[in-house]
């Protein structure tokens, strides 16, 4: 209801921005009219004019200028604006909290890890000067091997964003094997996007030539996709008219930049997003919550930075969940390697704490807390996810 609200406010503003701006323009459109009149009335008059005349002209002008009242209109719209605007901004300072310092909880960091995310994140995203001012001035020499590697991924972006295929065809070439195993039909796509780029761009012959020596041996497994390539020949020098004319739109080579940077970073042993970036997206999603808790611990007089696990779960998008997590519905503790999640023959599932504090420490039969059925901890088993 809160971001429905500013939402609202904020589509106010931009609408009253946009009649001021149109006022704005209307006014500035009168007066500009009116000097261009009394401009070609002197013009046209007797050469040379009377100053009589050029003195009625412009008194003329004058009068009409404030008719218009020009500063009084925009004034008026710009008051408007002004008071829409102030309304927001206080609706903002009372909806969002300006410090987020109570969402901080003081946490022992690595620093030699977290020097090194924010220099990969730098070379993840090709800003190469930055990173290497982080690595000098934080004294990270180890962090520098990523850089060659990532410098070969941009310098091939670099190449495909001027629709030149050669460096990424010899990446590819260098690593089949491993693309292969990974299921990956990457080297196919950019084999179909140079044919395209040689039939929009050379001779029939030209093509043909290319597909011959290039993807004829992707026939045998893509043959949907090679007659289709194979009929785009018909239509040489004129593909963007044709019914293959999909195959000329500029998506295929974002779709081709993706797929390269998501591959590059799987053989490196590198995740697609940078681990900063995740970091940061995945901090922004929960920190309403956070904030929200410490206002309401605060009120207590409670401490929640001094909690092992907090009171309330913080609900992240699918795109941050990366594994299974169990949380034991009798103790809320998170499963852990020294305390698994253990299924009872009755098939519910308690962390392992649980089951040993239920059973006195496994010496006696106890009862499930949500079914009749009765277990010992013999009949428990651990849960692997």
């Amino acid at each position: 209801m809160e971001l429905n609200t500013i939402k609202d406010a904020f589509h106010r503003v931009a609408k009253k921005q946009k009649l001021s701006s149109n006022k704005s323009q209307e006014v500035i459109d009168q007066v500009g009219h009116e000097i261009e009149q009394a401009l070609a009335k002197i013009q046209s008059a007797q050469d040379p004019p009377l100053p009589f005349d050029q003195k009625s002209i412009l008194t003329e002008l004058k009068l009409k200028l404030n008719s218009i009242n020009a500063l009084n209109q925009l004034e008026g719209s710009q008051k408007d604006l002004n008071i829409t605007f102030s309304k927001y901004q206080k609706l903002l300072e009372r909806a969002l909290t300006p410090d987020i310092s109570k969402g901080y909880r003081n946490v022992d960091f690595d620093f030699h890890i977290v020097n090194q995310i924010i220099a990969s994140h730098f070379y993840h995203q090709g800003l190469f000067d930055l990173g290497d001012s982080i690595i000098n001035e934080a004294g990270e020499p180890d962090a520098t091997a990523l850089r060659s590697q990532f410098l070969e991924m941009h310098q091939i972006l670099e190449a495909m964003r001027v629709r030149n295929l050669q460096l990424a065809l010899n990446w590819v070439s260098a690593y089949r094997e491993k693309l292969v195993q990974n299921g990956s039909d990457l080297e196919l796509k950019l084999h179909r996007q140079q044919f395209v780029e040689v039939l929009q761009n050379g001779t029939r012959a030209d093509a043909l030539r290319y597909a011959r020596t290039y993807l004829a041996p992707f026939a045998s497994l893509h043959k949907d996709e090679f007659q289709k390539l194979m009929g785009c020949l018909l239509f040489a020098g004129r593909l963007d008219s044709s019914p293959y004319s999909e195959l000329t739109s500029p998506i295929h080579w974002e779709k081709l930049s993706e797929e390269l940077t998501r591959q590059f970073c799987t053989l490196l042993g590198q995740s697609y997003s940078s681990p900063l970036s995740v970091a940061v997206a995945a901090g922004v999603e929960g920190l309403p919550t956070l904030l929200k808790l410490a206002n309401v611990m605060a009120a207590k007089k409670q401490e929640w930075q001094a909690m092992k696990q907090l009171p309330v779960p913080v609900e992240l998008g699918k795109e941050f969940q990366f594994h299974s997590i169990f949380v034991c519905p009798v103790s809320r503790d998170q499963g852990s390697e020294e305390n698994p999640p253990m299924l009872m023959p009755c098939l519910h599932v308690l962390c392992k704490q649980s089951i040993m504090k239920l059973s006195k420490s496994s010496t006696r039969i106890f009862k499930c807390p949500y079914c009749p059925a009765e277990a010992s901890v013999s009949q428990c088993r651990q849960l692997y996810f």
